[in-house]
């Protein structure tokens, strides 16, 4: 008996027209009827999109921490530089430190304290008149208060020799106290042929403050910052 075969394209051409045509007439309002073909393909790409997606997302946020921490990298190492330097080198940074310290405490020494302002302004008095000099001002002025430290202005105005003045400029340069002038001036009186000189100038002289003073600044700051923020 003979038997007929039929034809594999034809097969392969038949599952496709049937597969094809599930994907026809779909109405896009009601997908819960369509066929299982058109519902596994829709949910098919809709995992890949989701997929893919999520893995773009992944993957750009992981080269952005990278490139953020490659950007981080030549700070990191100058860092590591820097404080492998202040390793190796720390005792010679420690005896610098010491050194430090110890010069901050002698310019302290060279502050007078509150009680000793007075015995100050008799030295000054005293330097001008050792040299021969004529007071005709010496008038402290308000006295600024700093952060650990207090300013006090003094205008001068002194009459003698050039020579003289210049030395009395020098004793107030050497006093055991820091002493500073400023916007000196000398000039000639009109009409006076004694070959005096007269100078102006402002001395400033400077005193620590005290633990309570200090104390006391850093107080009203506080409540002036805080009156801002109000």
């Amino acid at each position: 008996m003979a038997t007929t075969t039929r034809p594999a394209s034809l097969d392969l051409n038949s599952a496709f027209s049937k597969a094809s045509s599930q994907f026809r007439g779909l109405n896009a309002r009601e997908p819960g009827q369509w066929p299982i073909l058109p519902k596994i393909a829709t949910w098919s790409a809709a995992a890949l999109v989701v997929l893919g997606l999520g893995w773009f997302a992944f993957v750009q946020t992981a080269n952005d921490e990278l490139e953020a921490e490659r950007a981080k990298e030549p700070q990191l190492k100058q860092d590591f530089r820097s404080k492998w330097a202040q390793a190796v080198n720390l005792t010679e940074l420690r005896k610098q430190k010491q050194q430090v310290q110890e010069y901050v405490t002698q310019l302290e020494k060279q502050l007078p304290g509150k009680a000793e302002m007075d015995a100050l302004l008799s030295d000054i008095n005293t330097a001008g008149l050792g040299r021969g000099l004529e007071f005709e001002l010496f008038r402290p002025g308000q006295i600024e208060l700093k952060d650990y430290y207090a300013e006090l202005p003094i205008s001068l105005r002194v009459s003698g020799r050039y020579h003289d003045i210049g030395s009395f400029a020098a004793d107030v340069a050497n006093l055991s106290r820091i002493v500073t002038l400023h916007n000196l001036t000398i000039s000639a009186p009109p009409r006076d042929a004694s070959g005096k000189l007269t100078m102006e100038a402002t001395a400033r002289t400077y005193r620590y403050l005290d633990v309570n003073e200090i104390a006391e600044i850093r107080k009203q700051k506080a409540e002036k910052a805080k009156g801002a923020k109000k």
